[in-house]
């Protein structure tokens, strides 16, 4: 007996260290991510920078400066510029698609350039990881000399979103998971020796405890853990009344929880089972508790 609450006792610290840690694991999963996210963020934005400093080449300027990208919005961001300048739309497009192409969370996204003074779109295109999404308008000619401003707009990382979100949302059901199965490694309350292995004899019905089973005219009904325990305590006080407080107690307190209806139902379940014999029933003592009569 002793072996045995010790078993139980290393089973349910290994339970719970093993779930601290999944606890820790998710937890530790979730701002990796946050971190790894803001990191490509900040690769997005220096490569934006990038395309600034291309076009202004493209645009035979080598010396004026590209202005800090200003972030607009959650996923787009503005690209501005010290001096006026032109730009050919081809030139443009190969820019942004092969500087973007293997970019982090930039998969999908519009680009619009404005003109600075009344913010009219000059030119716009559309970049998708599914090439039969691009929408890239007629190249044209070169486009006139003119403050312009570049925003991209980047379809917002969704999936990303969703593993935070489910990451974070696990944590509940881990929590719910880790208590049931607390529940299950607690020891449930013992039997004492000699009534683990005695058999009784109530009318003409053989109750053994050990195998959870009743033995009725020749004929075998199995009983649950709970039922036994309960059967075997009114086995112990036959035509005596046994207070509901008590079995409440003795059957359900240990698990942490008192249910009353519990005990009604696990009381119904057993009268089913002892009615082969009309000798024995199970008497409700109105306001006491319940009473295993058995008549000579």
């Amino acid at each position: 007996m002793h072996v045995s609450r010790n078993l139980i006792s290393e089973k349910r610290k290994y339970l719970f260290a093993l779930i601290l840690l999944l606890f820790i694991s998710v937890i530790c999963v979730a701002f990796s991510m946050a971190g790894n996210d803001d990191f490509d963020i900040s690769r997005r934005e220096v490569l934006l920078r990038r395309i600034g400093d291309e076009l202004l080449s493209q645009s035979g300027d080598h010396t004026s400066r590209v202005l800090p990208v200003e972030k607009i919005s959650e996923n787009e961001y503005q690209i501005r510029f010290e001096n006026d300048l032109t730009f050919q739309p081809d030139s443009m497009v190969n820019i942004t698609s092969r500087l973007l192409d293997k970019a982090p969370l930039a998969n999908d996204y519009v680009v619009n350039v404005l003109n600075s003074g009344n913010s009219s779109v000059a030119y716009g295109y559309a970049i998708s990881k599914n090439k039969k999404n691009d929408i890239v308008p007629c190249r044209g000619r070169k486009q006139p000399k003119a403050a312009y401003m570049i925003n991209i707009k980047f379809k917002p990382a969704g999936i990303i979103t969703a593993k935070k979100g489910y990451l974070l949302g696990s944590l509940p059901m881990l929590a719910f998971v880790g208590f049931i199965l607390l529940r299950s490694a607690k020891p449930r309350k013992a039997l004492p020796n000699d009534e683990h292995t005695k058999t009784f004899t109530l009318g003409s019905v053989l109750f053994d405890p050990q195998v959870r089973q009743l033995k009725i005219n020749k004929e075998t009904i199995d009983l649950t853990g709970t039922e036994t325990r309960l059967l075997l305590i009114f086995a112990s006080s036959p035509n005596q009344t046994v207070e509901r407080s008590r079995l409440q107690k003795e059957i359900w307190e240990d698990e942490g929880v008192i249910v009353g209806r519990s005990l009604d139902m696990f009381i119904s379940k057993l009268r089913k089972k002892l009615e082969p014999d009309p000798n024995i029933s199970i008497v409700n003592i109105r306001g006491k508790g319940y009473k295993l009569e058995i008549s000579a």
